[in-house]
C-alpha cells in the first residue's frame, strides 16, 4: 500500500508534466469534468456530472462552458429529452485526455514483478 506522500509525489510529477506541456492549463475542476467525460461510456450530462461530482449544476456550466471554448467538449441538444443537453467530446478533447492518460501513466511507479 502506497503512503499519502508517495501518492502525493506521484501527483505532483504528473502535474508538474502538465505545467510543461503546452496543452491547456485547467482548473482542478476541469479536469474533473474533463476526464469524467472521457471516461464514461454514457453520454454525460450537466445534471449527471453535478450528481457524479457532488458539486453544483452552475459549477458545472462554468466548467463546461470554458471547455468548450477550448474545444475540448460540446454541448449538444437531446433530441430525446429537450430539457436536457449532452456534453459531446471532441476531437481536440479527446487528443488531451489522451495525453493526461499518458502524462499520469509516466509519472506512475514502476511495479516490480
Amino acid at each position: 500500500m502506497r503512503s499519502s506522500s508517495q501518492i502525493l509525489s506521484f501527483w505532483q510529477q504528473a502535474l508538474a508534466a502538465l505545467v510543461r506541456g503546452d496543452g491547456q492549463d485547467l482548473t482542478v475542476r476541469q479536469l474533473a469534468i474533463l476526464t469524467t467525460i472521457y471516461a464514461s461510456s454514457a453520454p454525460c450530462t450537466v445534471r449527471g456530472l453535478a450528481s457524479g461530482l457532488a458539486i453544483s449544476k452552475p459549477a458545472v456550466t462554468r466548467a463546461i462552458d470554458t471547455l468548450e471554448t477550448l474545444e475540448l467538449c460540446r454541448r449538444q441538444p437531446d433530441e430525446s429529452d429537450r430539457r436536457s443537453v449532452l456534453i459531446q467530446r471532441t476531437v481536440r478533447g479527446s487528443v488531451y485526455a489522451a495525453r493526461l492518460g499518458e502524462v499520469v501513466r509516466a509519472a506512475l511507479p514502476v511495479e516490480r514483478v
